[in-house]
């Protein structure tokens, strides 16, 4: 998800999942424009006075770009400006640029940070600075070939030709003309001189922003940024909360090392943030997380602990006693956040707690409560939690009215998709056999949502488009997709149901086919349906099962205002409708 604070014009925005802070229009300074040398530039950064905060992008450039860079320079062709924020305040910053050591730099003085010509700067700097070590084939080992005019990469430590000038040279005028003092082709040496003159007086446009806010930068920095990268809050609130003993990104992939262990280190850095501005007591919304610069390096550094304590239990519990492998099978990564806060704020727990955890991690799954989670339901979980915390309330509260069983037959399943993780959790449970061997099939593999996944089209997609002229995503509903081993799955191909159950049923018995057929959620109403090829009879059969075992986990009835009807789902046409909903998104907003 794109994140942004605010346009330079002070506009905000709302659900569209992009997030705001500012909500005045910025008073910027009035930029300072300069047209300095390069090599200045590249000695600015390497003295401390041009630093490079920990929001930028690590250096990502090929080796073509790099000479490709150079050969701009030496060329005298134009290679853009570069954009710095001039600022006493204190952010989180590397201190190495292209291998080199950077400087520190003065106490309460202003440095200027480098918003835009990371890439640029960094080529020039370890090109010209770089110093031969123990790697020959290091990028910045390069040089200039005086014959062909071309910047090469080298792969030997030992000295060129005399033809091939060592780019790094150049930052040193004395070893460099003392090189150029034992060739004796003049028109070489006329094309050294040249080389020289071009990177020493090389000039390049320099506009300096004055000493704004963070916030005030953020949306000039994307508006910049030529690499399409954007600032997320977890960038931001890392150099905002920056202290010499407190990095905040380098504490959350602290917490997910520790998850990774558990198989759940891909939860993404701003769940992890939201789990720390609810440790720090404030909410899971953008505001809560832009209060945690109030706090000094000690308070962080408890709040960080307290949520990394919290998400080990949280993750035991979806281990346990929902089923959940890993990361990748989680319904919503915002649910994480919530019951990481539920495990911090709970110290012990009951098994009826325990039980209402389960049944809130199923309601707000099967009604998709987190698809467009706003800042209302994000403080209103954070009062449900309290409240359940400290005994005023049985249950975390919410309000997620369940969906019709038509769900399972027009939904299309996706990995990426909540109600399809329920329904893959749910097959799981049931410990289903494969329908040809009869072998337990390995559903944490299931689970782990690779590219081996054993999901598969109980109708075959292939016979229901060719045969029965079906559009594939109606062939893909969750109502149609069963747990089945892929070589099984190679087997059925496209062979329509009646004729793979009855050479099962034959070589096996109609009875132990039906009992595996139970194992994978297919009741016998279904196979009835299947054994005559009727597709929209096997559907609703099987999802009448499906919603069944949807609901007894999440221990609530439809009610007559919260089920959609028959009617209501139905195409205009009197067709079946195929939903396909978008990506849930954050709506971290006001809205």
């Amino acid at each position: 998800m794109r994140v942004s604070l605010a346009d330079p014009h002070g506009h905000t925005f709302g659900s569209s999942g992009v997030i705001h802070l500012a909500t005045e229009k910025p008073a910027f300074r009035d930029p300072k424009p300069t047209v300095e040398r390069v090599t200045l530039l590249a000695r600015r950064v390497l003295e401390g006075d041009i630093l490079l905060p920990k929001f930028q992008r690590e250096f990502v450039w090929s080796r073509k770009q790099i000479r490709d860079l150079l050969d701009s320079v030496a060329s005298n062709y134009p290679i853009g400006s570069v954009l710095l924020w001039q600022s006493r305040t204190e952010l989180a910053s590397e201190r190495t640029i292209a291998g080199l050591q950077i400087a520190a730099r003065k106490d309460d003085y202003p440095v200027n940070y480098l918003l835009d010509g990371q890439q640029r700067l960094s080529t020039i700097c370890g090109a010209l600075y770089w110093k031969p070590n123990d790697d020959p084939d290091s990028m910045w080992n390069i040089v200039y070939d005086l014959k062909t005019g071309d910047f090469v990469h080298k792969t030997t430590l030992d000295d060129p030709p005399l033809n091939e000038i060592p780019f790094r040279l150049l930052s040193n005028p004395s070893t460099f003309f003392k090189r150029m003092s034992v060739i004796d082709d003049g028109e070489l040496k006329e094309r050294a001189d040249t080389l020289f003159n071009r990177i020493q007086d090389y000039m390049i446009a320099a506009v300096t922003l004055g000493d704004m806010s963070i916030d005030q930068v953020a949306p000039v920095f994307e508006r910049i940024n030529s690499t399409g990268t954007p600032l997320t809050v977890v960038d931001l609130m890392r150099a905002a909360t920056w202290k010499m003993d407190f990095d905040l990104k380098e504490s959350i992939d602290e917490v997910l090392a520790v998850l990774e262990g558990k198989k759940f280190g891909k939860i993404d850095r701003k769940t992890v943030l939201r789990t720390i501005a609810a440790a720090a007591g404030y909410g899971f919304s953008t505001e809560n997380i832009d209060r945690l610069r109030e706090k000094n390096s000690a308070e962080l550094k408890q709040c960080v602990s307290d949520a990394e304590k919290a998400a080990r239990k949280a993750v035991d519990f979806l281990v346990t006693q929902i089923g959940i492998p890993g990361a990748q099978a989680l319904p919503y990564m915002n649910q994480f956040a919530v019951l990481v806060e539920i495990f911090r704020s709970t110290k012990t727990l009951s098994s009826d707690q325990h039980e209402s955890i389960k049944r809130w991690f199923w309601q707000t799954t099967f009604s998709g409560y987190f698809g467009g989670w706003n800042t209302g339901q994000m403080g209103a979980d954070k009062v449900a939690i309290q409240d359940f915390a400290e005994g005023r309330s049985e249950h975390v509260n919410v309000t997620a009215p369940m969906p019709s069983r038509d769900v399972w037959r027009l939904k299309q399943f996706r990995a990426n998709n909540a109600i399809s993780k329920m329904e893959a959790i749910m097959l799981s449970y049931a410990a289903p056999l494969d329908l040809r061997t009869g072998q337990k099939i390995d559903v944490g593999k299931a689970l782990a949502w690779g590219n081996d996944k054993e999901f598969h089209h109980f109708f075959p997609r292939a016979y229901l488009t060719k045969r029965k002229n079906l559009s594939a995503g109606r062939a893909n509903v969750m109502a149609n997709i069963v747990m089945i081993t892929s070589e099984s799955n190679i087997w059925i191909s496209d062979r329509p149901p009646s004729d793979y159950l009855k050479d099962l049923c034959e070589a096996e018995g109609e009875l132990e086919i039906i009992r595996r057929l139970e194992t994978c959620l297919v009741p016998r109403s279904a196979f009835n349906a299947a054994m005559a090829d009727d597709y929209e009879g096997f559907l609703i059969a099987r999802s009448a099962l499906l919603h069944e075992c949807a609901l007894k986990l999440a221990h609530g009835k439809p009610s007559a205002s919260g089920e959609a009807t028959r009617t209501e789902l139905d195409a205009p046409d009197g067709s079946d409708p195929v939903i396909d909903d978008p990506e849930p998104v954050d709506r971290d907003s006001a809205d």
